[in-house]
């Protein structure tokens, strides 16, 4: 049983392979914890099956996932602010995931709520589909989109450089160190050839433009990331500001 993030395509599809049996469970503590789960009998990968039959699931207009349930929390403890952030007065608990169920009933969860991009023409972006593709790349390790309020979606990446220097020995590439390789145009131009290439199924709007690469790792030591390895949009955005604007420099 999978479960606390989102299972990787390409990970179920190998455990299926193997003959091992994969079953992606989804909910929130608030909810204790499990809302929906897929079926031995109905199994559906990419998707966290159908909810609980004692569990009923709707979706908001903006495609924010809405439970109910008498597994549902009552409240936060003294926090009525909080309860009624999260509780609507229907008793629906408010998720924060935004999500669809396909045609056969089994849910779909695209990203978090908080997450979704506005472009500067209006389009609503949807980030974490388009890191996970970008995460089978062998050119990242890391990756972060950028997007809100931008005219097209940019990236910050922290290459895996294992595999970096590796095409550049067999290439014949001099370098003395990571940034020498950083900045080198062979891999910079195979990395965009990587990003487009993963990214060919995309929307236009969805697809990243520039990236700059970043040659230390986020990490959870410099509060860049969560104890379970999330990136914090935010903090990160705002470290790298400068380099986030170099990449739209000149589009005014």
């Amino acid at each position: 049983i999978s479960g606390g993030a989102a299972l990787p395509k390409e990970f179920a599809e190998f455990f299926f392979a193997v003959g091992l049996n994969m079953l992606e469970g989804y909910g929130l503590t608030e909810s204790s914890p499990v809302l929906s789960v897929t079926r031995m009998t109905d199994m559906e990968i990419g998707t966290i099956g159908k909810p609980l039959n004692n569990v009923l699931i709707r979706f908001a207009p903006d495609g924010e996932i809405l439970a109910k349930g008498p597994n549902v929390m009552k409240g936060y403890w003294n926090n009525p602010e909080a309860t009624a952030e999260a509780i609507d007065n229907e008793g629906w608990l408010h998720t924060g995931d935004i999500g669809m169920m396909n045609e056969r009933g089994n849910i779909i969860i695209t990203d978090r709520k908080k997450n979704i991009f506005v472009s500067s023409g209006g389009k609503n972006i949807a980030p974490q589909p388009i890191e996970n593709q970008l995460s089978q790349s062998r050119w990242i390790d890391q990756l972060l989109l950028i997007g809100e309020k931008r005219d097209f979606i940019s990236a910050l990446i922290v290459p895996n450089f294992e595999y970096m220097q590796e095409v550049a020995r067999a290439k014949g590439i001099a370098f003395v160190n990571n940034r020498d390789l950083m900045e080198d145009d062979m891999v910079l131009k195979e990395i965009q050839r990587d990003i487009d290439n993963l990214l060919m199924n995309f929307s236009k709007f969805e697809k990243v433009r520039k990236f700059t690469l970043i040659e230390k790792p986020f990490t959870v030591d410099d509060g860049e990331m969560t104890p379970t390895l999330k990136i914090k949009r935010k903090v990160v955005e705002a470290k790298y500001q400068d380099l986030i604007e170099k990449m739209y420099e000149g589009l005014d």
